[in-house]
């Protein structure tokens, strides 16, 4: 599960991207403009960036050399109808990752998005296994004891994120921001709630909290 930009100026092709991306567990935002795009890119982080080349107010290109200028490495699929040779030249030389020119197969942008992330490993294909818990990313499927755990997608998701960063202490702001839409109004409140109920599904009765509270500081998972 990686959190991802969509940044085009086409509304219908915004919406279809973002509901495949929904469709493959990912956290999605969508903005159509570039300048919208450079303030959520300084604001948030992100694991991978599907930005289109012609965009009102900043382009991809030049959103992407400011990127790469401030030493910002997320991910970039580069969306366009240039297909020239020289163009994609300067698409990559701006520092983008890959390129796709319009028209294109929504199976081939999706295979593109996966093969970026796993190069990036935000996307990694391997099981995560802590303690009783084992949790496949492909198949979006967690077993506690070998037995079937339903999760709803936030538990999932935070789940995942913490079992990729054990015994790192994680504020509720942290985890908002890797987790949620940056757009969202949810707060400390929403955290605790998940938490608790991830807890409750997930934990054993043996005294050993498998997410353990820092007093003023967040939540870590313990091994």
């Amino acid at each position: 599960m990686a959190k991802i930009l969509v940044v085009d100026d086409d509304c219908d092709l915004s919406v279809m991207l973002r509901d495949l991306l929904l469709f493959e567990h990912h956290i999605v935002e969508i903005v159509n403009n570039g300048r919208d795009a450079m303030d959520r890119l300084r604001a948030s982080i992100y694991d991978a960036l599907v930005l289109d080349w012609e965009l009102p107010g900043l382009s991809g290109v030049e959103i992407c050399r400011d990127l790469r200028a401030r030493g910002d490495t997320t991910p970039v699929l580069m969306l366009t109808g240039k297909d020239a040779i020289s163009d994609k030249e300067i698409g990559f030389d701006a520092g983008a990752d890959d390129y796709l020119t319009k028209p294109f197969h929504i199976k081939e942008f999706s295979a593109r998005v996966k093969a970026l992330l796993r190069r990036a490993s935000a996307l990694p294909t391997s099981v995560l296994r802590l303690r009783n818990i084992v949790l496949d990313p492909s198949t979006y499927q967690v077993t506690k004891d070998g037995q079937d755990v339903q999760l709803l997608p936030k538990e999932f998701a935070l789940l995942e994120f913490f079992m990729r960063h054990p015994n790192q202490v994680f504020s509720w702001e942290a985890l908002l921001d890797r987790v949620w839409v940056s757009e969202s109004d949810a707060g400390p409140e929403a955290i605790r709630t998940c938490i608790t109920r991830l807890r409750k599904k997930v934990e054993s009765d043996n005294g050993q909290p498998l997410i353990k509270t820092v007093h003023g500081v967040g939540y870590k998972l313990q091994p």
